[in-house]
This record gives C-alpha cells, structure tokens and sequence, in this order.
C-alpha cells in the first residue's frame, strides 16, 4: 500500500474524488440535471486527465504543461465528434468509448473544458505543496 508521504497517494486521493464527482454529475437527476450532466461532468473529466497525466509527469514545468496539452488533447476530441467513421461510431456505441470521447459535439464544452483545466492546473500546484509541507515536518 502507499504511504502517506509518496506524492502519488494524494495523486490517487484527488483522482478518486474527482472521479466520484464526475460521475455523480454525469449520472445526477434533479434541478439543473442536464447542465451537470453536459458540462459540469466536462469540468471533472479535463481535472482527471490533468491528474492522471501528473502521475507519469511531475515537476514544475508539468503542472503547467499537463493542463495546456489536456486542453489541446480534449478540444481535438471534441471536434472529433464531427466526423463519423464507421471505426470511431463503434467505439462511440461502448460505454467507454462514450466517456472517453464523447458522442456529440457542442461549442458549450469548450468553455468548461478550460474551466476544467484551469482548475486541474490549480489542483496540481497545491499537490507538491501538500507534499513538501509533510516532508518539512518529518
């Protein structure tokens, strides 16, 4: 098991949070359930992906570079959904291929893809000062 002190266990933390988020508001029905739904399980995903990719890449210049790349990645998917070769639509029909890239594009995903990523670059600056602050108490 990891310990408390290696920065993967609060990589780990924050993706198990942020993956019980997004899912709750993918999967969320009540007031305000298609936006939650749409975008607001957007901006979970873009900090997933930010913290899963800050699992292989650490250091200061990947907490900058993960959430532009992320961005980038993220935003080439979205307009991925225009096209629709027989590959791509039978990857779409699976469930994870549904949760991965999507199956419908919107220009309202764009705004809360950068929201998303804006928040996984604030997420990923208090990650090393989390870590940093434990290993000055030791």
């Amino acid at each position: 098991m990891l310990s408390r002190k290696t920065p993967n266990f609060h990589i780990l933390l924050s993706l198990l949070i942020v993956i019980t988020m997004g899912f709750f508001f993918k999967y969320y029905v009540g007031p305000a359930h298609q936006w939650l739904n749409n975008y607001g399980a957007a901006v979970f995903y873009e900090i997933f992906w930010c913290l899963f990719a800050f699992l292989f890449f650490k250091g200061q210049a990947a907490i900058w570079q993960i959430p532009l790349w992320v961005f980038i990645i993220t935003c080439i998917l979205e307009f991925l959904q225009l096209w629709h070769p027989p590959l791509l639509e039978q990857f779409r029909a699976t469930l994870i291929g549904k949760w991965l890239i999507g199956t419908t594009f919107a220009w309202w995903d764009f705004p809360h893809y950068l929201l998303g990523c804006v928040l996984g670059w604030l997420w990923l600056q208090k990650l090393p000062v989390i870590n940093d602050a434990k290993k000055s108490q030791s």
